[in-house]
Order: C-alpha cells, then sequence, then structure tokens
C-alpha cells in the first residue's frame, strides 16, 4: 500500500522475519505457506503508541466521572489492590485485545512490568514496556535498579521485540527530582522516555501557578528533552509557542482522541503540530478510560475531531492518519524495521478482509481503513513473519482462558 495507490494484484513474500520481495514472485522463491488474500487489503500493522494495557480489567468502570482527576482517585484505590497475578492476565487480556485489532507493537505505562513483558511474550508481539515511575526520587532509583533484572529474562527472550523504556508519569506526580533522574537513566542506556503531558486544562493551570510556566516550558527548563528521545501522550494544551518548540525535539506526540473525549480533556491541535512537523502517532490510552484498545476507532475519532476542530477536513487526510497508526507510531517507539511494507523490514502484516457490506463498494482504501474499517475486519496478523492471529483465531494465548480468569479476577479484587 502506497500514497500513489493499491497494487490491483501482486505478491508478498516472507522468509524468516523478513518481507523478502514486494511484487512479482523472484523464480527462485519456493514457499511453504500460501494465502489467498484476493478482495483483501494487506497492510502495515498497526501501533498502539501509548496504553495502560493491564487497565483492562477496570473496563467499563466508574464511567461517569466528570474529569480526568475524578476518574483517577476511584482508579488509584483499585490499582493499590492489584497483584502481580491479576497484572499477568490482564496484560494477556490487552495482548489478545490488541491483535484481534491488527496491532503488533504497543507502548506501555505500568507497573508489574515483567507481568505485561511475558504476556507479550506469550502473544508473540511487540511492546515497548515503561519502567513506571509515580514516585520520589528514592523509588525511583530503586526501581529503576530492580525492575530492568526482573524484566532481563523476557526481554532477552523476546528477539528484539521488546525494548525497556523510562515512564515518568506526569509532572504531578513525579518531582523534578524524579524527572532528572529519570532524563539521565534514559540517556546513560540508550531508552526512550516517555511520559504525559499537558492532558488537561487543570494540569497546565496547576504548573502555570507552581512554577509560572507551562508543563512543557517547565520540562524543558529542567533539561528533562536534552540530548534524549522522547514520547509525549496527550498534549491537548500546547500553544504555538510550543508546538514550535516541540517540532525542534526528538519527541514525538502520541494523540487519545477518545480517551481525552471521554473524559471530558479536551481535543488536541493535531492540525497545527502536523503543519509544523511535529510527528503524531495514535494511542488508544487505557481500557478504563477508553473502553477498549480499537485503533481503528482511533483513526476515526482523530480524523473526525482534527476536521472539526479546524473545520477543514485536509488538516489530517486519511493517508497521515494511517501513518500516524503505522509508520510515525513505530519510529516513535524505536522499532523502524516495521511499519511499512518493503523489502527488507521485518514483516508485521495484517490481512483486512473487505468483504463486508461497511466496505462495499471499497473504492479509496485509505478512506475505507479510517472512515469504515472496524477492529474485527482484521483476518490474520504477521509478527516478525510468524503467524500469530489467523483467521480470527489467536495461536499463542488461549483467549477464552483468558477471558474467564479475567472476570474471577475482577470479582476477587472488588471484595478485597
Amino acid at each position: 500500500m502506497t500514497k500513489e495507490g493499491l497494487a490491483l494484484r501482486t505478491d508478498i513474500g516472507i522468509t524468516d522475519k523478513y518481507i523478502a520481495f514486494v511484487g512479482k514472485a523472484p523464480a527462485s522463491f519456493r514457499s511453504d505457506k500460501t494465502i489467498d488474500v484476493a478482495g483483501s487489503i494487506v497492510m502495515p500493522s498497526l501501533v498502539n503508541a501509548h496504553t495502560h494495557l493491564a487497565m483492562g480489567l477496570m473496563r467499563n468502570y466508574k464511567d461517569t466521572a466528570p474529569n480526568l482527576m475524578a476518574w483517577l482517585n476511584p482508579i488509584w484505590a483499585i490499582e493499590a489492590k492489584l497483584t502481580d497475578e491479576d497484572i499477568l492476565w490482564a496484560s494477556r487480556l490487552g495482548v489478545c485485545e490488541l491483535l484481534e485489532s491488527g496491532c503488533t507493537l504497543f507502548n506501555d505505562m505500568y507497573f508489574s512490568e515483567e507481568q505485561t513483558v511475558q504476556a507479550v511474550n506469550d502473544g508473540g508481539m511487540r511492546a515497548s514496556i515503561g519502567l513506571t515511575l509515580m514516585c520520589d526520587l528514592e523509588e525511583a532509583k530503586k526501581r529503576l535498579v530492580d525492575k530492568p533484572k526482573k524484566c532481563r529474562q523476557g526481554v532477552e527472550e523476546s528477539g528484539g521485540r521488546v525494548k525497556l523504556a523510562v515512564a515518568t508519569h506526569a509532572i504531578y506526580t513525579c518531582p523534578e527530582e524524579t524527572y532528572r533522574y529519570a532524563h539521565d537513566w534514559a540517556k546513560e542506556h540508550d531508552v526512550l522516555l516517555h511520559t504525559h503531558l499537558s492532558e488537561t486544562k487543570g494540569e497546565v493551570d496547576d504548573c502555570l501557578k507552581a512554577h509560572g510556566v507551562t508543563p512543557l516550558e517547565y520540562l524543558d527548563s529542567i533539561g528533562y528533552f536534552a540530548d534524549t528521545k522522547h514520547l509525549l501522550a496527550h498534549c491537548v494544551y500546547l500553544t504555538d509557542k510550543e508546538i514550535e518548540r516541540l517540532a525542534t525535539l526528538d519527541a514525538s506526540v502520541a494523540t487519545n482522541p477518545t480517551s481525552n473525549c471521554k473524559l471530558a480533556s479536551g481535543i488536541a491541535p493535531l492540525g497545527k503540530m502536523h503543519k509544523k512537523g511535529v510527528r503524531l502517532c495514535l494511542g488508544t490510552d487505557g481500557s478504563s478510560s477508553n473502553n477498549n484498545q480499537n485503533m481503528f476507532e482511533e483513526m476515526h475519532v482523530a480524523s473526525l475531531l482534527s476536521s472539526v476542530s479546524t473545520m477543514d477536513i485536509t488538516t489530517l487526510p486519511p493517508y497521515q492518519v494511517l501513518e500516524m497508526a503505522t509508520k510515525n507510531g513505530a519510529e516513535a517507539l524505536g522499532f523502524p524495521e516495521i511499519g511499512t511494507i518493503e523489502p527488507g523490514k521485518e514483516a508485521d502484516i495484517i490481512i483486512v478482509d473487505t468483504h463486508k457490506t461497511h466496505l462495499t463498494p471499497l473504492n479509496d482504501p485509505f478512506s475505507a481503513l479510517v472512515f469504515a474499517a472496524q477492529a474485527s475486519d482484521v483476518d490474520t496478523v504477521f509478527c516478525q513473519g510468524k503467524l500469530v492471529m489467523e483467521h480470527r483465531h489467536i495461536l499463542g494465548i488461549d483467549k477464552d482462558k483468558v477471558m474467564e480468569k479475567s472476570n474471577l479476577l475482577w470479582e476477587d479484587i472488588k471484595k478485597r
């Protein structure tokens, strides 16, 4: 799939974990397995650039909170009860949901990180696992010694599918010293820094009151952006000056349109950021504030909000939205080996079944994928050249068992 158009009929070959060719098969190529994709769209897998995967246990819970903080407080009370077992099974649930929606890479910010790494390996997908900090400096130092050790085996077993990042939660949960230490640790270990930024007007107002500057300006003033790679989640409230500055940083913005709508946080200025050259990618946020991991839904909502907020439907056309959900997300998370379908790239590929009433007639496939396609249209998923879902059947995890266990755990959590 290219911006210029679609080949009506072509072949894609996979050898080991790589895309061997796109187009006519070389005479020397011999296939062990052939999949007929006539009438389907074959495209790069989707990338969920910001989520809290294990929060799926709290799906459809406390949905009437009037704003972010009113929602967070009861959520934090539940999270204080969670065990490693809870997070392992909740992460498996999230992995199944992501695979079913055509996503092979996600960027996580949560606790019991080693449990999520295990779930990722169970499903055979990819992840950027944030070593999550919501604490003072001394606790941050302990976590950044302890957690990499606990995750090491799973990272090694992943064969490059799992990378660690540092996830400082937000300026209202982490003091300046924690941000400075996280920056230095990330720089030393050459890993991504991941944080929430300017998600609500209240966050911005509080920062102005406490520091006299906006959240982005505050982090900039303490050296947080120096010589490091960043993923900034939300960025709903940015001034024109901040957008100009953001465009000069080694930073990507993960917009979370559905979550921001649900919690009445606001609409991120995607059109302005895109125009200034800020790398934009897409995330779902956690399933308790979304309430799902459906990246097709995020593409749809992001495009609609961009159009209605600017009153210009050309600010973020479908092809750019697809790039946000694939190539941009992969590059933002440090996985440039995926995100496009071209020889030499690793084969993270999905097959979308277009034999559906809502995709007939197909007309423009880019518009169809952004405005009409559903997660349930994803038929088959490859990650690193291996089948991880075939004809809607997840191969590495027993989905029914995961759902049953998740329900049992949630009932127990409510009684704790």
